[in-house]
């Protein structure tokens, strides 16, 4: 690893691991002074667009970890794409996480150990430092997006079972607002709107291109 990934130029770029952290740090801490709270968690949730008030009566916690990886300059973001033969959202991208378990002491606990689960990600490579707002989605979970910083030199080990695919992003084409596609589909018999991400041969939509478009709003659309 050269040095020149612990400049200070690369400490100012906006998309490397190290200016995300500063940006996204300075963002939750203003955002949090303004709705006057301080734990993430008391944080005022956001609706994804497919969610039509009435449909959900009783949410279910989850957690998700939004791996930043540490590649100098321009950083990445990993995610997996699940199986197809999964019961739900078989095939679709998605971060590493989960329900949050009764055994979980936080969110933060949880999408550590998911993202162990799921694709053997370590919790010693990963460095945790905040919450975005809760992600209420249309499919009845109270979503809690943990922001993290991933060094290199972790070996994956992808859970057959779950995971059919993991790839990284780089995190400049997800924070391009020009890459969110803001689409239209029926589903329960509804009209309902979703944001979509292309990428090489990936769909990103849905859920994970919600949380994604709300980290945009929060860190880079200032």
């Amino acid at each position: 690893m050269s040095m020149s990934l612990f400049s200070d130029e690369t400490l100012k770029a906006p998309f490397s691991a190290r200016g995300f952290q500063e940006m996204a740090l300075h963002a939750l801490d203003v955002q949090m002074q303004r709705e006057g709270v301080v734990h993430a968690h008391a944080q005022s949730p956001i609706k994804d667009l497919a969610w039509h008030e009435g449909e959900v009566l009783h949410l279910k916690d989850a957690a998700v970890l939004i791996p930043v990886v540490n590649h100098g300059v321009e950083a990445s973001v990993l995610l997996t794409q699940r199986t197809n033969h999964l019961p739900s959202h078989a095939g679709q991208i998605a971060f590493p996480g989960g329900k949050v378990d009764d055994s979980d002491p936080s969110a933060e606990a949880a999408a550590l150990r998911e993202a162990d689960e799921e694709i053997g990600l370590k919790a010693e490579h990963v460095h945790i430092f905040g919450q975005l707002r809760p992600y209420i989605s249309s499919t009845g979970f109270r979503i809690f997006p943990v922001l993290s910083v991933v060094e290199p030199g972790f070996e994956l080990v992808p859970n057959p079972g779950e995971v059919a695919d993991v790839f990284e992003v780089p995190l400049r084409f997800l924070m391009t607002p020009a890459n969110h596609l803001r689409k239209q589909a029926e589903w329960r018999g509804k009209q309902r709107g979703y944001f979509a991400m292309p990428y090489q041969d990936y769909y990103i939509w849905g859920v994970t291109a919600g949380i994604l478009r709300n980290l945009y709003e929060t860190v880079y659309d200032t």
